[in-house]
């Protein structure tokens, strides 16, 4: 049941840390910080210089990492990575929990990424069909095995020949017994930032991954970048020509924290000031203003700003439901969502309630949330949506790879607005969105992959096929 009321998933966030005594620890904090980005599982790979050491699992970071474990890798090297994850391209399991970490007569070659490889499937036909054995269903593995048979004699080489051949969204952090490579795919749609702290180097899919452990920020990774980092210092190149930027909207809308800064642009504000582009869009006459903890609260607060309607705690999260949690009987089942969130009838009794949520997926979650709503009191219960209808999978490492589990891609706005028995239900224009965010469109400077809304992709798309999609 939990699994219906969620909403939508990152795949996963990284993290890398480069010439510190803690880069074990500091790694650890920036996993912990980058939990929201992947539940399913971590790891985290260190060096001494001389050898490679990994240490994974599936659930969370702090089950995974206790003080035990943790006393284990502390004095393990001066540079590590570490990777957390949510299953889109290649399912769960173990095996499929990165960092990945691969031995060979010429060293180790261990590696993170966030995002999705579009052509995967293809590349790995032709990797097989020429010997490789892959030991996971995760498209990530497929460049470690280009890295390998690329026989460029230096690994940045390598990279940069094996990173020409794959399509997608990426972000990868590699790390050998030697340095740590960043690389961006060539449109920069999924985040990745560069810190320092002291001498050290520390990158990382989130800001707020270096503001936990104290670094400053000092710049964020650009499309089609290289950066390679040694005892030698840092060096940058680019391995693809300048492409149309396309960052993701939904890293502003959704699944970045309200903390972090993505491309220069905080999280928290752009959020308010989406809340405040739907009061322009949405005139409704209410009493209170509550927004479906936690991604949607900076939204309500900039709504209930804008139209002078106050805010109100009208829905609280239950924080200690989790992954593991044990399913009640199949009763109680049918009203899952109850269990991760609890309506406040002293807010929303007796009162015509607009409820800002951040996106409306499949719809289950919104349905049950505005009975609970109604079911505590409320008079009337108006959806706003700070986001456009979802109306086109996203192949770039978001849950939500085929049509047919999106609402919107087949029921019109008064048909999803019945169906959740809502008053009233309005969603952000695309264009407002875009304005609120302070992004332009894709292809021009500063742009936003909007696909999901659009379905026009920055990328070909490979080994997806979709009717609508328009590359």
């Amino acid at each position: 049941m939990l699994a219906e009321i969620k909403g939508l998933n990152e795949e996963c966030g990284v993290v890398g840390v480069w010439g510190h005594p803690d880069a074990a620890q500091l790694a650890y904090y920036g996993l912990h910080s980058l939990q929201h980005r992947g539940q399913e599982g971590a790891g985290i790979v260190t060096t001494d210089g001389s050898t490679l050491s990994i240490s994974k699992g599936e659930g969370l970071v702090t089950e995974i990492f206790t003080a035990e474990k943790m006393k284990e890798l502390s004095g393990s090297g001066k540079a590590a990575i570490g990777h957390v994850r949510y299953a889109t391209a290649g399912g769960g399991g173990y095996q499929n929990v990165q960092p990945f970490l691969f031995q060979s007569i010429t060293g180790g070659l261990a590696l993170a990424h966030n995002g999705n490889l579009v052509n995967a499937t293809q590349l790995k036909a032709q990797l097989e069909g020429q010997g490789s054995i892959f030991q996971t269903t995760s498209d990530t593995e497929v460049l470690a095995h280009l890295i390998k048979r690329s026989g460029f004699p230096t690994l940045k080489e390598s990279v940069k020949n094996s990173l020409s051949l794959i399509k997608g969204a990426y972000a990868f952090i590699i790390l050998t017994e030697t340095e740590m490579i960043l690389a961006l795919d060539p449109h920069g749609l999924r985040p990745l930032s560069l810190g320092k702290i002291g001498d050290a180097y520390i990158a990382a899919s989130e800001t707020c991954a270096l503001d936990i452990v104290g670094a400053e920020f000092v710049r964020d990774i650009e499309p089609g970048e290289l950066v390679v980092i040694n005892d030698e210092g840092i060096t940058s190149e680019f391995f693809s020509k300048s492409s149309q930027r396309a960052m993701c909207a939904m890293e502003y809308v959704y699944f970045s924290r309200p903390d972090s800064n993505i491309d220069g642009i905080n999280v928290h504000t752009a959020r308010k000031n989406l809340g405040k582009q739907l009061a322009k869009e949405a005139k409704i006459e209410a009493d209170v203003v509550t927004g479906v903890p936690d991604s949607s609260i900076s939204a309500a607060i900039g709504y209930a700003e804008a139209t002078g309607i106050p805010y109100e705690m009208g829905l609280i999260k239950n924080r200690y439901v989790g992954r593991t949690f044990i399913q009640p009987s199949q009763s109680l089942r049918e009203q899952g969502v109850k269990m991760k969130l609890s309506p406040v009838r002293g807010v929303v009794e007796g009162k015509r309630v607009v409820m800002v949520d951040d996106s409306i997926v499949r719809g289950t979650t919104s349905r049950r949330i505005v009975n609970m709503l109604k079911d505590a009191g409320a008079k009337e219960v108006h959806v706003v949506i700070s986001s456009p209808p979802i109306k086109n999978p996203c192949f770039y490492g978001i849950d939500t790879s085929t049509t047919s589990e999106l609402i919107a891609s087949s029921k019109s706005i008064e048909e999803i607005r019945e169906l959740i028995g809502a008053d009233s239900l309005t969603f952000l224009s695309v264009e407002g969105m875009v304005e609120a965010i302070g992004r332009p469109f894709a292809g021009e400077t500063g742009g936003s992959c909007l696909a999901c809304f659009t379905g026009n992709y920055p990328t070909e798309v490979y080994d997806y096929e979709l009717e609508t999609v328009k590359c």
